[in-house]
């Protein structure tokens, strides 16, 4: 984030690439380092998703679908970050809304796909949610309020300032870290969340042994 951040200084206040390292680091790019380090968040998580969900079924837990379809949703969510295949739903959602070029908040247009799944996704993990642990139960609402409010919520903001100014300038380069930033931290608590699940419940502990 701090190397994007200096990469759109430079790029914007000096005129200058950086001899190509400017996209490298910028965290609105495709195919970059910053896509790299998010995609394997993502994946991370998906693979103690399906630890735990190995676990569940192991011990006759009736609650191991429930893990396995999240494990999945995350291991979609990492390909997603690395290819970008929301944005195919760009024109679909254009044609839902009316608009060509999309406009205001929905400039994004895939955005209005992205709710509709986030609000279809928490309604059906609500029964889940509430058998959870009280401290998995606040960690999760914290991973996903954090993430959530990065994907969705500065997606819209961000969004309504293109829609005005377009992509190619400091201020709306600025708004682009902060949803980043918060998706890579949502991700970061939710994995954090994880790992004291299975630390907690299940006496496993993952580290990393030096030879």
């Amino acid at each position: 984030l701090v190397a994007s951040i200096a990469g759109q200084v430079a790029k914007y206040a000096f005129e200058h690439e950086v001899y190509g390292l400017v996209n490298l680091f910028y965290v609105d790019r495709e195919g970059n380092i910053p896509t790299f380090f998010s995609a394997s968040l993502l994946l991370l998580a998906s693979l103690l998703l399906v630890l735990i969900a190995g676990l569940k079924r192991k011990s006759h837990d009736n609650h191991w679908p429930q893990w396995t379809m999240l494990s999945l949703a995350l291991l979609y969510m990492a390909v997603d970050e690395a290819s970008g295949i929301h944005e195919l739903l760009e024109g679909p959602g254009k044609r839902l809304l009316g608009q060509r070029d999309g406009g205001d908040i929905f400039h994004f247009a895939w955005v209005i796909f992205g709710i509709a799944f986030a609000v279809a996704f928490v309604l059906s993990y609500l029964k889940f949610f509430f058998h959870l642990p009280s401290p998995t139960q606040r960690r999760f609402f914290a991973a996903g309020t954090v993430f959530l409010s990065g994907a969705l919520g500065m997606e819209l903001l961000g969004s309504y300032y293109a829609s005005l100014h377009g992509l190619r300038n400091f201020p709306y380069s600025m708004l682009a870290v902060i949803e980043e930033g918060l998706e890579m931290t949502g991700v970061i608590i939710f994995i954090n969340a994880l790992l004291n699940y299975l630390n907690d419940y299940y006496k496993v502990r993952l580290r990393l042994d030096s030879f």
